[in-house]
C-alpha cells in the first residue's frame, strides 16, 4: 500500500503563491490574495510566514535543499545533482524570472539565492566530509563557486544565454574549484 503524503499549510500557501505568480508580477501579489486563492485565512498565513518574501525564501530553500541533499560523494551523483539543479531552473524559468525582476530588485534576490546556495552547499560538504566546522578557505571556495553559478544561472534564466540544462550542468561541473572536488564529486 502506497502512503500518501499530505501537504502542510506552508506547502499549500507556496503553491497558491506560485499559481498567482504564473500570471502576475510578484510585487503586486498580496497576502490576502494568496490566502483567498487557497481558502486559508490571513492569520494562518502569518502563523507560517512573516511576509510573502519569507514564503518565497522558504520555498526556494526547500527545493534547493531537496536537490542538494541527494549528493553522496561520487562523481556520478554530483553530475546528476548539477543536472537536476539546471533542470529545476529551466522548469521554473518563468517563476524565477518573475522573482528576479519583481522582488525588491534583481540584486536582492540574487544575493538571497547566493546565501541559500552557500548554506546548502556548506551543509553538504560538512555532511560528506564528516566535519562539524569547515576551514575558512573551504568556506571561501564554496562562496566563490555559489556566487559565480548563481549569477550565471540568473543570467540564463533571464535569457542572456541560450543553453540547455545539460550544457549548464556541464558548466557548473567544470567550474567547481579543485579544493571542493574531493569533498563533493569524489575526487
Amino acid at each position: 500500500m502506497k502512503v500518501m503524503k499530505r501537504k502542510n499549510a506552508k506547502e499549500i500557501l507556496a503553491e497558491s503563491f506560485q499559481e498567482l505568480a504564473a500570471g502576475r508580477s510578484i510585487d503586486k501579489i498580496t497576502v490576502k490574495e494568496i490566502t483567498d486563492n487557497c481558502g486559508y485565512s490571513v492569520a494562518t498565513f502569518y502563523r507560517q510566514f512573516q511576509d510573502k518574501y519569507d514564503l518565497i525564501a522558504w520555498d526556494y530553500t526547500r527545493r534547493i535543499a531537496e536537490i542538494v541533499s541527494r549528493i553522496g560523494g561520487s562523481s556520478k551523483e554530483w553530475k546528476e545533482t548539477l543536472l537536476e539543479c539546471a533542470r529545476h531552473y529551466r522548469e521554473e524559468k518563468e517563476y524565477l524570472a518573475n522573482l528576479l525582476l519583481h522582488t525588491e530588485g534583481y540584486d536582492s534576490f540574487l544575493r538571497y539565492m547566493t546565501e541559500i546556495n552557500c548554506s546548502e552547499l556548506e551543509k553538504c560538504v560538512r555532511r560528506m566530509s564528516g566535519r562539524e566546522e569547515l576551514e575558512k578557505t573551504i568556506q571561501m571556495y564554496i562562496r566563490l563557486y555559489c556566487m559565480g553559478t548563481v549569477c550565471l544561472s540568473c543570467e540564463w534564466i533571464l535569457g542572456k544565454y541560450d543553453a540547455s540544462a545539460e550544457e549548464m550542468a556541464e558548466i557548473y561541473e567544470r567550474s567547481l574549484p579543485e579544493p571542493l572536488k574531493p569533498l563533493l564529486a569524489g575526487g
